[in-house]
């Protein structure tokens, strides 16, 4: 099996917190330093406040040490359970670049 070259990270805090600049401001400095992160999209639940994010990773290894490590460290701060979700990027290139994905524009 090949690893793929992009991989997709979803998560979700369950928690109730109103989206401000208490919950990215220091967070955003923090994860320009890691590493193999190329994106991160935030998310914040209609109705529900609860806080996430949808991140673009160049491999499943640097995927999987910031879901165990860094992000689990924020949701053990906060005091919320954690739900993480591994995408392979590669796979679905062709079907997302036909859906004009911005994650697929030349």
């Amino acid at each position: 099996m090949t690893k793929p070259s992009r991989v997709f990270l979803y998560a979700e805090f369950q928690n109730s917190a109103p989206f401000d600049k208490g919950i990215w401001g220091e967070a955003n400095p923090a994860m320009h330093t890691v590493p193999g992160l190329r994106s991160k999209t935030w998310l914040s639940g209609i109705n529900t406040h609860s806080v996430g994010g949808f991140y673009e990773f160049d491999s499943l290894e640097n995927a999987h040490a910031y879901a165990v490590g860094m992000l689990s460290d924020f949701a053990k701060g906060a005091g919320a359970s954690l739900t993480v979700k591994l995408f392979d990027g590669d796979v679905v290139a062709d079907a997302s670049k036909g859906m004009h994905s911005p994650f697929y524009s030349a």
